[in-house]
């Protein structure tokens, strides 16, 4: 399948914010009353998706925005400490060469990911929707289908979380899961993603004609 619009999730896909996540999440627990976890345990989360984890760490979800938008203060706060994993910034260029639309749907804030993307790469995202609630991607994909002027079969999604394939086949957008990122392969293949990517490189061949 030839593809006209690419749609990249952020973190986790094209940023390699674990690190900094990690560092994070057990003052994020601590503000808004949910379980902190060890190193161990957080890493065994990745196998659940959102809901289960919610419930494992007792997020009520009336706290989400709150939480999402003291996650996005951080994230611009220590935005010079979160790099894009390598490769990406030739892999945009690329993509960008074939004559390919590129977007960016994020629940970060877009000012944080023009400035980790930096000032070349992040002009070559062509659209960007951000801010999006935990469970609410699928009318970001819709928006930007609709300012790139492209149908849902033209595009492909590409993130590293089961909501980004939920969301995006929800829209009859194609998906790629990508195995770098938080969630493990295991699960990713479990809601039976288009094409599971394991480097960079092979996006490259999966938007080929």
């Amino acid at each position: 399948m030839a593809y006209r619009l690419i749609i990249f999730d952020f973190d986790g896909t094209l940023a390699d914010s674990a690190d900094w996540f990690r560092g994070i999440f057990n003052e994020v627990a601590r503000r808004y009353g949910f379980r902190g976890v060890s190193a161990e345990e957080l890493e065994s989360l990745r196998g659940q998706d959102h809901r289960a984890l919610l419930a494992t760490l007792g997020v009520p979800m009336w706290k989400l925005p709150f939480i999402a938008a003291h996650v996005r203060k951080l994230a611009a706060r220590d935005a010079h400490r979160i790099p894009l994993f390598p490769g990406v910034e030739a892999m945009l260029e690329q993509l960008q060469a074939r004559g390919l639309t590129l977007a960016v749907v994020s629940s970060n804030a877009e000012a944080n990911i023009r400035r980790v993307l930096g000032p070349v790469a992040s002009e070559r995202i062509r659209h960007y929707a951000c801010g999006a609630g935990l469970f609410s991607k699928r009318a970001k994909f819709r928006k930007v289908l609709k300012a790139a002027g492209v149908r849902a079969h033209e595009a492909l999604s590409v993130g590293d979380e089961v909501r980004d394939i939920e969301a995006a086949a929800a829209e009859g957008i194609a998906t790629a899961a990508v195995t770098w990122g938080y969630a493990t392969e295991a699960l990713l293949r479990s809601r039976a993603p288009t094409v599971v990517l394991t480097r960079i490189e092979e996006l490259l061949q999966a938007v080929a004609a």
